[in-house]
């Protein structure tokens, strides 16, 4: 993750409201982004983990209309830097893992957002960062971002 060039300053922790603002968020987390990060996601089912990806995705200008990979486990949306996006709610073993190309994603200069990274605490790189997610009520989210191993 990079510094900004505008001088501006990523906050360790932001409380948003709505979707939209969790979208927008992301949109300025973003701007810190760099090739080569792998974003790794913790939160329960519903906390806004995707949300946050398609606001990342947006400030990233990668196309595609993002969606949670749940099925597919990986998806792809290319960009002057492509965002890998993985979830990998139903993947455990290293196996699934080399299944998906995750370790080679790994070693590219793309950036990977993993939801449920809970689940590949193991596999994932010492840099990590980590977006974590909370419910704090219908809407409103409680966002906190470290960077750091596991």
């Amino acid at each position: 993750m990079k510094e900004c060039a505008q001088g501006l300053k990523l906050p360790k922790e932001k409380i948003t409201e709505s979707v939209k603002e969790t979208e927008a968020f992301a949109r300025f987390v973003a701007k810190f982004v760099e090739g080569g990060d792998c974003l790794a996601f913790l939160g329960g089912i519903g906390v806004g983990k995707t949300a946050f990806v398609r606001g990342l995705s947006a400030g990233m200008d990668v196309k595609g209309e993002v969606a949670s990979p749940t099925f597919s486990i990986v998806n792809e949306y290319s960009g002057e830097i492509s965002l890998i996006h993985f979830d990998m709610y139903r993947v455990s073993f290293e196996d699934d893992l080399i299944t998906t190309g995750f370790f080679d994603y790994l070693k590219s200069t793309n950036v990977l957002v993993v939801e449920w990274s809970e689940n590949i605490l193991n596999f994932l790189p010492d840099n990590v960062i980590w977006i974590e997610i909370e419910n704090l009520g219908e809407n409103k989210r409680k966002i906190k971002i470290r960077k750091g191993s596991k």
